[in-house]
């Protein structure tokens, strides 16, 4: 007990790629670039859907909220890994515990605002008649809301049942950031409550995933009943679909995707967790941008004006 206070007021050492020296270098200048490009891209949607009045509708409100969302969480982790990459980083226990929350509250609230981003679909393309009415102002700002209360809520249980935890042995993460995978292994008492809820967060994330299944499967039948010259999927669904396949991928292989039983690859399958959690935590955000600009022509004619009036000026 004596060495577990001692590691709760030392704080933990993040190892990052101490192993792999050779790769810091390399891994510091693409994981900063991808966090400047997540930066502009996002910037640069959250702008587009302030000026624009002709994207003051649902989508566009709940797409700012992700883009923002996405600025937060690569900027809870992007700095900290960035700044792993320095010898035996040392990281105090508040700092860890403020870092895992944001991640876990991110990651949650994300889960939520893309179900949220398929009902809008499903009204706009099911119920085209009565959208103005079932997404008024008075119905998507409260949904948007009740995402983020229903992200935070989840992150403030787990991470108080994580970081409550008595800590012992070893003080290093193996980690770039203070994953709570990583920080359970350093726990010196049962830590069953913990896992349950992890399962418990798992299902409540996985409520999202059905919501959406069903909404598409809606609003394809819908799609197949429209004659063929007009029935395409929108570029605002395939946009979205296409983010929350990226999403939800990353998060099955960083969190539920089985564990080789060898215990020879233990090493391989500690790196291969770190560079899953780098691609969750910059690549995937970097990639939004792109989706949403490249596949939904509401926004590439936006950006396009921005850019002209932009030109024009100078």
């Amino acid at each position: 007990m004596e060495k577990a206070n001692q590691i709760s007021r030392v704080g933990f050492i993040l190892l990052g790629l101490s192993a792999q020296p050779k790769l810091e270098k390399t891994f510091f200048v693409l994981i900063l670039l991808m966090y400047l490009v997540v930066l502009l891209g996002n910037g640069v949607l959250i702008l587009v859907t302030i000026l624009d009045s002709h994207l003051h509708v649902p989508m566009y409100f709940f797409l700012g909220n992700l883009s923002f969302l996405d600025i937060c969480y690569t900027t809870s982790s992007v700095p900290l890994v960035l700044d792993s990459f320095h010898p035996r980083k040392t990281i105090s226990s508040s700092a860890c515990a403020v870092q895992m929350f944001l991640s876990f509250a991110m990651g949650a609230t994300e889960c939520v605002l893309l179900s949220m981003m398929a009902f809008d679909r499903y009204v706009a393309i099911c119920n085209p008649l009565g959208y103005p009415v079932v997404m008024s102002k008075a119905a998507y700002v409260p949904m948007a809301a009740s995402s983020w209360a229903a992200g935070i809520t989840s992150s403030v249980v787990q991470t108080s049942q994580a970081m409550r935890l008595p800590f012992c042995g070893d003080n290093v993460i193996n980690h770039f950031t203070c994953e709570i995978l990583a920080v359970l292994k350093l726990a010196c008492a049962d830590i069953s409550n913990v896992i349950s809820m992890t399962e418990a967060n798992v299902t409540f994330l996985g409520i999202p995933v059905l919501f959406i299944s069903f909404s598409y499967v809606f609003i394809i039948a819908t799609i197949l009943r429209i004659p063929s010259a007009e029935g395409r999927i929108p570029s605002s669904c395939s946009a979205h679909l296409t983010d929350v396949v990226i999403f939800y991928r990353t998060l099955f292989f960083m969190y539920v995707k089985p564990k080789p039983k060898d215990p020879m690859g233990t090493d391989k399958r500690d790196f291969s967790g770190k560079l899953i959690l780098l691609f969750c935590g910059a690549v995937t955000p970097m990639l939004k941008p792109i989706i949403y600009i490249l596949r939904n022509k509401d926004v590439q004619a936006t950006v396009r004006k921005l850019v002209a009036q932009i030109h024009f000026t100078q």
